[in-house]
């Protein structure tokens, strides 16, 4: 007599939906991230030049300060 397993033809790895919810909240985490550095590039771009000379950047820099990129610059002169 044959016995035939319930496992069998189903995968015995554990459920991939834990790594697509996981990627689906990176994915959401990351928009986020996008739209609120969009807002900060667009309100400091309101700012007049007397305000952004007050917290230390240039019309020019705006985008590099938001990204991240303009505080890796001071590090080489510090």
């Amino acid at each position: 007599m044959t016995m035939i397993s319930q496992t069998a033809g189903r995968s015995l790895r554990p459920s991939s939906s834990s790594g697509f919810f996981a990627t689906l909240a990176a994915v959401a985490y990351g928009l986020l991230d996008r739209l609120e550095r969009r807002s900060a590039v667009k309100t400091l771009n309101e700012l007049d030049e007397r305000a952004l000379r007050d917290i230390g950047i240039n019309r020019s820099q705006i985008e590099d300060a938001v990204y991240g990129q303009f505080k890796a610059e001071l590090t080489r002169y510090l």
